[in-house]
Protein backbone atom coordinates (compact mmCIF):
# COMPACT_ATOMS: atom_id res chain seq x y z
CA UNK A 1 0.00 0.00 0.00
CA UNK A 2 1.29 3.46 -0.91
CA UNK A 3 0.51 6.22 1.55
CA UNK A 4 1.10 9.95 1.24
CA UNK A 5 3.12 12.17 3.55
CA UNK A 6 3.04 15.95 3.75
CA UNK A 7 6.21 17.73 4.62
CA UNK A 8 6.42 19.42 8.00
CA UNK A 9 8.64 22.43 8.65
CA UNK A 10 12.11 21.50 9.89
CA UNK A 11 12.71 22.33 13.53
CA UNK A 12 15.43 24.88 14.23
CA UNK A 13 18.60 23.33 15.64
CA UNK A 14 21.04 25.87 17.15
CA UNK A 15 23.87 23.38 16.80
CA UNK A 16 23.49 23.17 13.02
CA UNK A 17 24.64 25.99 10.75
CA UNK A 18 21.80 27.43 8.67
CA UNK A 19 24.06 29.26 6.29
CA UNK A 20 24.03 28.16 2.63
CA UNK A 21 26.20 25.08 2.47
CA UNK A 22 27.94 22.81 0.02
CA UNK A 23 24.96 20.49 -0.26
CA UNK A 24 23.00 23.32 -1.88
CA UNK A 25 25.73 24.27 -4.33
CA UNK A 26 24.89 23.53 -7.94
CA UNK A 27 27.81 22.65 -10.17
CA UNK A 28 27.59 22.86 -13.95
CA UNK A 29 25.91 19.82 -15.46
CA UNK A 30 27.88 17.49 -17.71
CA UNK A 31 27.06 17.45 -21.43
CA UNK A 32 26.27 14.09 -22.97
CA UNK A 33 29.35 12.35 -24.41
CA UNK A 34 29.52 9.88 -27.27
CA UNK A 35 29.59 6.44 -25.69
CA UNK A 36 31.00 3.15 -26.90
CA UNK A 37 28.62 0.36 -25.92
CA UNK A 38 29.97 -3.18 -25.56
CA UNK A 39 28.45 -6.45 -24.28
CA UNK A 40 28.43 -6.60 -20.50
CA UNK A 41 31.09 -8.98 -19.16
CA UNK A 42 29.10 -9.65 -15.98
CA UNK A 43 25.50 -10.16 -17.10
CA UNK A 44 26.10 -11.32 -20.66
CA UNK A 45 24.72 -10.32 -24.08
CA UNK A 46 21.32 -9.19 -22.83
CA UNK A 47 23.09 -6.14 -21.40
CA UNK A 48 25.70 -3.71 -22.64
CA UNK A 49 27.97 -1.24 -20.88
CA UNK A 50 29.76 1.99 -21.64
CA UNK A 51 32.42 3.89 -19.73
CA UNK A 52 31.10 7.24 -18.50
CA UNK A 53 34.08 9.13 -17.15
CA UNK A 54 34.98 7.39 -13.89
CA UNK A 55 31.61 5.62 -13.79
CA UNK A 56 29.93 2.96 -15.93
CA UNK A 57 26.50 2.87 -17.54
CA UNK A 58 24.67 -0.42 -18.11
CA UNK A 59 21.56 -0.88 -20.21
CA UNK A 60 19.35 -3.64 -21.54
CA UNK A 61 19.60 -4.56 -25.21
CA UNK A 62 15.86 -5.21 -25.42
CA UNK A 63 13.58 -2.22 -25.08
CA UNK A 64 9.86 -1.54 -25.51
CA UNK A 65 8.68 -0.46 -28.93
CA UNK A 66 7.07 2.67 -27.44
CA UNK A 67 8.70 3.32 -24.06
CA UNK A 68 6.96 5.46 -21.48
CA UNK A 69 9.96 6.48 -19.34
CA UNK A 70 13.69 5.95 -18.86
CA UNK A 71 14.58 4.33 -15.52
CA UNK A 72 18.07 4.78 -14.06
CA UNK A 73 19.05 2.45 -11.20
CA UNK A 74 21.67 3.58 -8.66
CA UNK A 75 23.20 1.00 -6.30
CA UNK A 76 24.16 1.30 -2.64
CA UNK A 77 27.30 0.71 -0.55
CA UNK A 78 29.03 -2.66 -1.01
CA UNK A 79 26.89 -3.11 -4.10
CA UNK A 80 26.72 -2.83 -7.88
CA UNK A 81 24.11 -3.54 -10.56
CA UNK A 82 23.45 -7.26 -10.96
CA UNK A 83 19.67 -7.41 -10.46
CA UNK A 84 18.69 -8.39 -14.00
CA UNK A 85 15.17 -9.27 -12.83
CA UNK A 86 14.68 -5.59 -11.91
CA UNK A 87 15.60 -4.64 -15.46
CA UNK A 88 13.23 -7.28 -16.85
CA UNK A 89 10.32 -5.95 -14.77
CA UNK A 90 11.01 -2.36 -15.82
CA UNK A 91 11.17 -3.24 -19.52
CA UNK A 92 8.06 -5.42 -19.26
CA UNK A 93 6.24 -2.43 -17.75
CA UNK A 94 7.08 -0.39 -20.85
CA UNK A 95 10.17 1.57 -19.82
CA UNK A 96 13.79 1.58 -20.96
CA UNK A 97 16.27 0.52 -18.30
CA UNK A 98 19.72 1.83 -17.43
CA UNK A 99 21.90 1.32 -14.36
CA UNK A 100 24.85 3.33 -13.07
CA UNK A 101 27.85 1.77 -11.37
CA UNK A 102 29.30 4.76 -9.54
CA UNK A 103 33.01 5.55 -9.48
CA UNK A 104 35.11 3.18 -7.36
CA UNK A 105 32.27 0.65 -7.29
CA UNK A 106 31.21 -2.37 -9.33
CA UNK A 107 32.26 -2.23 -12.96
CA UNK A 108 33.92 1.12 -12.28
CA UNK A 109 36.35 -0.23 -9.66
CA UNK A 110 39.94 0.26 -10.85
CA UNK A 111 43.23 -1.15 -9.52
CA UNK A 112 44.30 0.87 -6.50
CA UNK A 113 40.79 2.19 -5.78
CA UNK A 114 39.41 2.04 -2.25
CA UNK A 115 35.94 0.57 -2.89
CA UNK A 116 33.10 3.07 -2.56
CA UNK A 117 35.31 5.70 -0.94
CA UNK A 118 34.51 9.38 -1.29
CA UNK A 119 34.84 12.40 0.97
CA UNK A 120 31.92 14.28 -0.58
CA UNK A 121 28.69 12.83 -1.99
CA UNK A 122 28.65 15.66 -4.54
CA UNK A 123 31.49 13.82 -6.26
CA UNK A 124 29.10 10.94 -6.89
CA UNK A 125 26.55 13.52 -7.99
CA UNK A 126 28.87 14.22 -10.91
CA UNK A 127 28.28 10.63 -12.04
CA UNK A 128 24.54 11.19 -11.80
CA UNK A 129 24.87 14.42 -13.78
CA UNK A 130 26.73 12.56 -16.52
CA UNK A 131 24.24 9.68 -16.61
CA UNK A 132 21.24 12.02 -16.65
CA UNK A 133 22.78 14.01 -19.51
CA UNK A 134 23.20 10.81 -21.53
CA UNK A 135 19.65 9.65 -20.90
CA UNK A 136 18.20 13.07 -21.71
CA UNK A 137 20.15 13.04 -25.00
CA UNK A 138 19.54 9.42 -26.00
CA UNK A 139 15.93 9.29 -24.74
CA UNK A 140 14.94 12.93 -25.31
CA UNK A 141 11.17 12.54 -25.07
CA UNK A 142 11.08 10.29 -22.01
CA UNK A 143 10.68 11.29 -18.35
CA UNK A 144 13.65 10.29 -16.19
CA UNK A 145 12.90 8.02 -13.24
CA UNK A 146 15.77 7.45 -10.79
CA UNK A 147 15.52 4.25 -8.72
CA UNK A 148 18.14 4.37 -5.97
CA UNK A 149 19.04 2.01 -3.13
CA UNK A 150 20.42 2.67 0.38
CA UNK A 151 23.42 5.06 0.24
CA UNK A 152 22.59 5.53 -3.44
CA UNK A 153 19.22 6.81 -2.23
CA UNK A 154 20.89 9.43 -0.04
CA UNK A 155 23.23 10.46 -2.86
CA UNK A 156 20.38 10.68 -5.37
CA UNK A 157 18.25 12.72 -2.96
CA UNK A 158 21.02 15.27 -2.43
CA UNK A 159 21.61 15.42 -6.18
CA UNK A 160 17.91 15.92 -6.96
CA UNK A 161 17.81 18.72 -4.36
CA UNK A 162 20.89 20.38 -5.90
CA UNK A 163 19.25 20.24 -9.35
CA UNK A 164 15.94 21.67 -8.14
CA UNK A 165 16.35 24.97 -10.01
CA UNK A 166 17.49 23.40 -13.28
CA UNK A 167 14.51 21.91 -15.13
CA UNK A 168 15.55 18.93 -17.22
CA UNK A 169 18.75 18.22 -15.29
CA UNK A 170 17.32 16.34 -12.31
CA UNK A 171 14.84 13.46 -12.20
CA UNK A 172 11.14 13.62 -13.00
CA UNK A 173 10.43 10.92 -10.42
CA UNK A 174 12.58 9.57 -7.58
CA UNK A 175 12.13 6.08 -6.12
CA UNK A 176 14.14 5.34 -2.96
CA UNK A 177 14.59 1.68 -2.00
CA UNK A 178 15.51 1.56 1.73
CA UNK A 179 17.43 4.87 1.60
CA UNK A 180 20.17 5.65 4.15
CA UNK A 181 18.60 8.86 5.46
CA UNK A 182 19.72 8.69 9.10
CA UNK A 183 23.04 7.61 10.64
CA UNK A 184 21.20 6.16 13.61
CA UNK A 185 19.29 3.90 11.23
CA UNK A 186 22.46 1.89 10.57
CA UNK A 187 23.39 1.46 14.21
CA UNK A 188 26.80 3.04 13.57
CA UNK A 189 26.33 5.39 16.52
CA UNK A 190 27.04 2.39 18.70
CA UNK A 191 30.55 2.42 17.25
CA UNK A 192 31.30 6.11 16.80
CA UNK A 193 29.43 9.41 17.23
CA UNK A 194 29.02 12.19 14.72
CA UNK A 195 31.55 14.47 16.46
CA UNK A 196 34.27 11.86 16.16
CA UNK A 197 33.32 11.28 12.53
CA UNK A 198 33.65 15.00 11.75
CA UNK A 199 37.14 15.26 13.27
CA UNK A 200 38.52 12.00 11.91
CA UNK A 201 36.92 12.56 8.53
CA UNK A 202 38.96 15.75 8.16
CA UNK A 203 42.21 14.60 9.73
CA UNK A 204 42.34 10.85 9.02
CA UNK A 205 39.88 10.22 6.20
CA UNK A 206 41.14 6.67 5.51
CA UNK A 207 40.77 5.56 9.15
CA UNK A 208 38.50 2.51 9.45
CA UNK A 209 35.68 3.23 11.91
CA UNK A 210 33.60 0.13 11.42
CA UNK A 211 34.07 -3.23 9.77
CA UNK A 212 32.10 -6.42 10.03
CA UNK A 213 30.88 -9.23 7.79
CA UNK A 214 27.51 -8.76 6.12
CA UNK A 215 25.24 -11.66 7.06
CA UNK A 216 22.68 -10.05 4.78
CA UNK A 217 24.97 -10.37 1.73
CA UNK A 218 26.15 -13.82 2.84
CA UNK A 219 22.59 -15.11 3.14
CA UNK A 220 21.56 -13.70 -0.24
CA UNK A 221 24.30 -15.53 -2.18
CA UNK A 222 23.10 -18.63 -4.04
CA UNK A 223 26.29 -20.51 -3.11
CA UNK A 224 25.23 -20.15 0.53
CA UNK A 225 21.66 -21.27 -0.12
CA UNK A 226 20.29 -17.88 -1.13
CA UNK A 227 18.48 -16.76 -4.29
CA UNK A 228 21.03 -14.65 -6.10
CA UNK A 229 24.31 -14.91 -7.98
CA UNK A 230 26.66 -11.94 -7.77
CA UNK A 231 30.36 -11.16 -7.98
CA UNK A 232 31.66 -11.41 -4.41
CA UNK A 233 34.59 -9.12 -5.23
CA UNK A 234 32.06 -6.35 -5.98
CA UNK A 235 29.43 -7.17 -3.35
CA UNK A 236 31.45 -8.64 -0.51
CA UNK A 237 29.97 -10.98 2.11
CA UNK A 238 32.89 -9.99 4.36
CA UNK A 239 31.73 -6.37 4.07
CA UNK A 240 33.50 -3.16 3.06
CA UNK A 241 35.07 -1.09 5.88
CA UNK A 242 33.38 2.21 6.69
CA UNK A 243 36.15 4.83 6.58
CA UNK A 244 36.09 8.17 8.34
CA UNK A 245 36.12 10.30 5.18
CA UNK A 246 33.21 8.40 3.63
CA UNK A 247 31.20 8.40 6.84
CA UNK A 248 31.76 12.14 7.29
CA UNK A 249 30.40 12.72 3.77
CA UNK A 250 27.33 10.64 4.64
CA UNK A 251 26.74 12.40 7.96
CA UNK A 252 27.05 15.86 6.41
CA UNK A 253 24.45 14.93 3.79
CA UNK A 254 22.14 13.46 6.42
CA UNK A 255 22.41 16.58 8.60
CA UNK A 256 21.48 18.71 5.60
CA UNK A 257 18.56 16.41 4.82
CA UNK A 258 17.34 16.62 8.43
CA UNK A 259 16.91 20.40 7.93
CA UNK A 260 14.65 19.68 4.98
CA UNK A 261 15.39 19.29 1.28
CA UNK A 262 13.43 20.68 -1.66
CA UNK A 263 13.34 17.76 -4.07
CA UNK A 264 10.87 19.15 -6.60
CA UNK A 265 9.63 15.91 -8.13
CA UNK A 266 7.37 13.23 -6.59
CA UNK A 267 9.33 10.85 -4.33
CA UNK A 268 8.48 7.29 -3.28
CA UNK A 269 10.25 6.00 -0.15
CA UNK A 270 10.00 2.22 0.11
CA UNK A 271 11.05 0.07 3.06
CA UNK A 272 10.44 -3.27 4.65
CA UNK A 273 7.72 -3.39 7.30
CA UNK A 274 10.25 -4.15 10.05
CA UNK A 275 13.93 -4.27 10.97
CA UNK A 276 15.97 -6.84 12.85
CA UNK A 277 19.55 -7.82 13.69
CA UNK A 278 21.99 -8.75 10.92
CA UNK A 279 22.76 -12.02 12.64
CA UNK A 280 22.54 -15.70 11.70
CA UNK A 281 20.53 -16.10 14.91
CA UNK A 282 17.76 -13.89 13.55
CA UNK A 283 14.99 -16.26 12.37
CA UNK A 284 13.59 -13.44 10.21
CA UNK A 285 16.86 -12.64 8.45
CA UNK A 286 15.10 -13.14 5.12
CA UNK A 287 12.02 -11.12 6.08
CA UNK A 288 13.40 -7.88 7.56
CA UNK A 289 15.73 -5.01 6.83
CA UNK A 290 18.78 -6.09 8.82
CA UNK A 291 20.92 -3.12 7.71
CA UNK A 292 18.80 -0.03 8.47
CA UNK A 293 16.06 0.86 10.95
CA UNK A 294 12.92 1.35 8.87
CA UNK A 295 11.17 3.43 11.57
CA UNK A 296 13.98 5.99 11.44
CA UNK A 297 13.79 6.08 7.64
CA UNK A 298 10.06 6.70 7.93
CA UNK A 299 10.65 9.51 10.43
CA UNK A 300 13.02 11.29 8.07
CA UNK A 301 11.22 10.66 4.75
CA UNK A 302 9.00 13.76 4.92
CA UNK A 303 12.11 15.97 4.94
CA UNK A 304 12.81 15.16 1.29
CA UNK A 305 10.25 17.46 -0.32
CA UNK A 306 6.61 18.42 -0.70
CA UNK A 307 5.41 15.26 -2.48
CA UNK A 308 6.58 12.13 -0.63
CA UNK A 309 4.77 8.80 -0.69
CA UNK A 310 5.60 5.67 1.31
CA UNK A 311 5.53 2.04 0.25
CA UNK A 312 5.85 -0.53 3.04
CA UNK A 313 6.62 -4.11 2.03
CA UNK A 314 5.79 -6.87 4.50
CA UNK A 315 8.57 -9.46 4.53
CA UNK A 316 11.01 -7.35 2.52
CA UNK A 317 14.78 -7.37 3.03
CA UNK A 318 17.11 -4.34 2.88
CA UNK A 319 17.31 -4.32 -0.91
CA UNK A 320 13.64 -4.90 -1.57
CA UNK A 321 14.47 -6.11 -5.07
CA UNK A 322 16.27 -9.10 -3.48
CA UNK A 323 13.36 -10.16 -1.27
CA UNK A 324 11.56 -13.50 -1.45
CA UNK A 325 9.11 -13.98 -4.31
CA UNK A 326 5.99 -12.52 -2.66
CA UNK A 327 7.54 -9.38 -1.13
CA UNK A 328 9.65 -8.81 -4.24
CA UNK A 329 6.58 -8.92 -6.45
CA UNK A 330 4.73 -6.60 -4.07
CA UNK A 331 7.62 -4.14 -4.23
CA UNK A 332 7.98 -4.19 -7.99
CA UNK A 333 4.22 -3.91 -8.54
CA UNK A 334 3.99 -1.07 -6.03
CA UNK A 335 6.86 0.86 -7.60
CA UNK A 336 5.71 0.39 -11.18
CA UNK A 337 2.11 1.30 -10.33
CA UNK A 338 3.35 4.45 -8.55
CA UNK A 339 5.55 5.39 -11.50
CA UNK A 340 2.64 4.93 -13.92
CA UNK A 341 0.40 7.10 -11.73
CA UNK A 342 2.97 9.89 -11.35
CA UNK A 343 4.56 10.15 -14.79
CA UNK A 344 4.29 13.62 -16.29
CA UNK A 345 1.63 13.91 -18.94
CA UNK A 346 2.94 13.20 -22.43
CA UNK A 347 3.24 16.32 -24.60
CA UNK A 348 0.47 16.82 -27.13
CA UNK A 349 1.82 16.23 -30.67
Amino acid sequence: MVRHARRRAAAYDPHVSHQPDAADAVAPATSAPDLEWVPDALLGPAFETAALGDATLVRTVDRPARPRAAVLHVHGYNDYFFQDHLADAVVEAGHVFYALDLRRAGRSLRPGDVPHFTTDLRELGEDLDAAAAVLRAVEPDLPLVVHAHSTGGLTSSMWAHARRDDPGLGPDLLVLNSPFLNLHAAGLVRVVNAGVVEVLGRTRPMAVLSTSPSMYATYQLRANGGRWDFDTSLKRPEGVPARAGWLRAVVRAQVRLARGLEVPCPVLVATSASSGPDSPDNPRLDEQDTILDVELIDARAHRLGEHVDRLVVEGGVHDLVLSADGPRRAYLDGVLDWVAANLPAAPVP
